[in-house]
């Protein structure tokens, strides 16, 4: 049986109408790219205008409907994608718009992957005292627990109560005590139970905590990511193509060789790299003695090997340990402590490194200009 080509597809797909611009999908621009397999399979690629589309699953369907009845086809699989700035900006000059459609995710000016390449490196905890920190110096911010199987952002955040559904059937995340808005898997299971979930079903879990959660407006959401480089650092790079990723290891070669993974994992998929934190750095006991457990030097190497900054060194220390367990941020409860310092400067370091709105100057009332005292030396009138 011979298989529809591309172009017998392209036309099917010029009957899915995007019901907010009211045009096909083929017109728009979003048909980003089509595959047939060599059983009849076919791949549909649709490109969103936001991460947080709240009409995605209005394409997929009207996709797969429109597909799958050609001769040949045995399948239907759609994908999605993000349109680039470029690519919207083109979109908005075609429809003669100002703005396009915004989702979940279009309040949220910042989005930071917190990543590592190996687990145990104290990635939830700077995810959860970074949150906090933003939050306390003015920034609104959230904390999205993307590490399924080992979720514990909202145990080190003091959040222990479900979140509810608003009227407009979204889910509201928590706040907690440190300020911070919190989402995670956690908090639909029972309490310690293991995730045993395959590729598919995790996509499927991340993709609701963007796209069904009222985040509402957040200059920074921070996404705890979970170790490695498999489905989910793929996931949330395919669905936030605007998102940055910060890199946090330790000081010793071992670790930081296995983070250089996670930074080339950003790169493969295109998503910009923000920084390197150094997590367990040397500290000095109180007595005076500098303790290296972990080595030194691992986190400034790394940096410099991917030449983006190295934005904290966070000393090895117990009381953050303890905060991270007892759900009060050290940064909030002993915020001179060495440790809260350093990821106080670190926090800073992400503002800095991401784009911040400039006021804009506002020309003085013209009665106030009138009402202003006129000086100086009246000029001579030439005849």
């Amino acid at each position: 049986m011979a298989h529809p080509t591309k172009e017998q597809i392209t036309q099917a797909l010029t009957a899915v109408i995007d019901p907010e611009l009211r045009r096909s999908i083929v017109e728009l621009g979003m048909v980003r790219s089509i595959v047939v397999g060599d059983r009849g399979e076919v791949e549909v690629v649709v490109s969103l205008t936001t991460p947080g589309c709240p009409i995605r699953s209005h394409f997929q369907q009207a996709v797969i409907g429109q597909v799958s009845p050609l001769e040949g086809v045995s399948g239907v699989t759609v994908e999605f994608d993000v349109l680039s700035n470029e690519e919207k900006g083109r979109l908005q000059q075609t429809l003669g718009r100002q703005r396009l459609p915004q989702g979940a995710l279009a309040q949220v000016k910042n989005i930071v992957c917190v990543a590592s390449g190996k687990g145990g490196v104290g990635k939830s905890t700077m995810t959860a005292n970074l949150a906090a920190t933003l939050a306390a110096e003015g920034n609104t911010s959230g904390a999205l627990d993307c590490d399924v199987y080992g979720y514990s952002i909202p145990r080190m955040l003091g959040v222990n109560r479900k979140p509810e559904v608003n009227g407009e059937r979204k889910i509201v995340p928590v706040e907690g005590p440190a300020g911070v808005k919190v989402m995670s898997i956690g908090f639909f299971l029972e309490d310690n139970a293991a995730v045993v979930w395959r590729g598919p079903m995790l996509h499927k879990a991340i993709q609701q905590f963007l796209e069904d959660v009222d985040w509402g407006e957040l200059d920074y959401l921070l996404l705890d990511l979970p170790p490695g480089t498999g489905d989910v650092s793929m996931t949330l790079a395919q669905l936030l193509p605007q998102a940055k990723v910060l890199v946090v290891t330790t000081p010793q070669p071992a670790a930081q060789s296995v983070a250089r993974r996670a930074a080339e994992m950003a790169g493969k998929v295109d998503l910009e790299l923000l920084g390197v934190i150094e997590n367990m750095s040397p500290f000095t006991s109180p007595d005076g003695q500098r303790f290296a457990i972990f080595g030194e030097g691992g986190g400034q190497l790394l940096a410099d090997e991917l030449d983006v900054p190295l934005i904290g060194k966070v000393p090895l220390s117990e009381t953050l340990r303890e905060h991270a367990d007892a759900g009060v941020p050290l940064v909030l409860s002993s915020p001179d402590a060495p440790a809260a310092q350093a990821i106080r400067d670190a926090a800073r370091g992400i503002v800095a490194a991401t784009p911040q709105e400039l006021p804009v100057m506002q020309a003085a009332p013209a009665a106030a200009a009138a009402q202003a005292p006129i000086g100086g030396t009246e000029l001579p009138v030439v005849q």
